[in-house]
């Protein structure tokens, strides 16, 4: 149970799904359709969307790189929120934005695993949230030319590391775009 006050709902949080974020990534295709699953069954069962978007000096606000990934349409009204750290958290609107709907648990997806997943990830869980890591709907590219694992072990590693954090009156997890509960 998250440990912020007089909040219970959740959101499906979807970082980084841009056009110049995934453009490379591993198996790009499969995770944005299951984002695009996910996003539509939060939709139906009215559970809130937010969208963050990064820019920074390889991605321009407003750029064609910048925009959310053609499969992927953010609805009237749902939140997006402009950030320039890999935690979404971090100098940004989202706190403001998840208060305002009641949040206490986040459902999150996107991109790149091993950057802005994993800060976000530990960002809400530091900040009291309850957060799952939707397993089969992150990715990221290979950097492996730099020391990294490949793309599917990072992704592996992650989900297991998601897997078994604890933190006092928190919990987190990973669960796949079908089996999550969003409620």
């Amino acid at each position: 149970m998250s440990t912020l006050e007089n909040r219970s709902g959740s959101v499906v949080l979807v970082v980084d799904a841009q056009v110049g974020v995934v453009e490379q990534a591993f198996e790009r295709d499969a995770v944005v359709a299951t984002i695009a699953e996910l996003v539509e069954r939060a939709r139906g069962e009215g559970v809130p969307v937010v969208w963050v978007q990064n820019s920074n000096e390889h991605i321009a606000h407003g750029s064609e790189g910048w925009q959310i990934v053609p499969e992927l349409a953010p609805a009237a009204g749902e939140p997006r929120v402009d950030k320039s750290y890999n935690d979404a958290f971090e100098d940004t609107t989202l706190e403001d934005e998840l208060a305002a709907l009641g949040v206490a648990r986040l459902v999150v997806a996107g991109a790149e695993t091993d950057a802005c997943i994993r800060s976000t990830v530990h960002g809400g869980l530091t900040r009291g949230y309850d957060v799952t890591l939707v397993s089969d709907a992150h990715t990221t590219c290979d950097t492996s030319e730099w020391g990294a694992p490949p793309p599917d072990m990072v992704i592996a590693h992650t989900n297991l590391y998601w897997s078994d954090q604890t933190a006092p009156g928190r919990t987190a997890g990973t669960a796949t775009a079908r089996e999550v509960e969003l409620g």
